[in-house]
């Protein structure tokens, strides 16, 4: 049985591995490439998401408290993923050259997608129609500049929408402003 979990999880890595290769290869497009890296720029400790938040609750008087919810569940769920790649600690993928300095040296899981996925959830629900493709754009960019496998994308993007899932009521029920 071992011999047998050993052979996915080679046949999972070379997946990773292949995948990420594809994608990085867009980056030979200078407009694509520079389209991830801003992409990557912009979402650097959830700095996109938190911007996004704060200016719906700018804009939106009447659901201001909502927002400054759904903008603290977000910088929630970046916080939770740091945490997450302290204990995982898998390494960034070496078998491409990235396009952009990333602050850690951790993969796993993808805080990018974590915090764009947690918006694109909680955003979403406030009718920020706009955020979820972003959100998506975020999360192919990681994968388009070669920090992060896949896996690590996709990891990220579901602990995210799951903690934004998990604080929809708090968002949505909190207190009326």
């Amino acid at each position: 049985m071992d011999d047998l979990d050993d052979m996915d999880r080679r046949s999972l890595r070379g997946v990773d591995h292949r995948i990420l290769s594809a994608l990085r290869a867009r980056a030979g497009d200078p407009r694509v490439a520079g389209a991830a890296r801003a992409l990557s720029r912009a979402g650097e400790h959830a700095a996109l998401w938190l911007a996004a938040g704060l200016a719906g609750a700018a804009v939106d008087g009447a659901r201001r408290g909502a927002w400054l919810r759904g903008t603290a569940l977000t910088a929630g769920a970046h916080l939770v993923s740091m945490g997450v790649k302290r204990v995982v600690r898998r390494p960034r993928p070496t078998h491409v050259e990235p396009l952009v300095r990333t602050v850690g040296r951790h993969s796993f899981p993808s805080s990018h997608a974590t915090s764009a996925a947690a918006a694109a959830v909680a955003y979403g629900a406030l009718g920020a129609r706009v955020i979820p493709p972003l959100a998506a754009a975020m999360c192919v960019s990681r994968l388009v500049v070669g920090v992060h496998y896949p896996s690590d994308v996709a990891a990220g993007a579901a602990l995210g929408a799951l903690t934004a899932r998990v604080g929809a009521r708090w968002v949505n029920g909190g207190p009326h402003d």
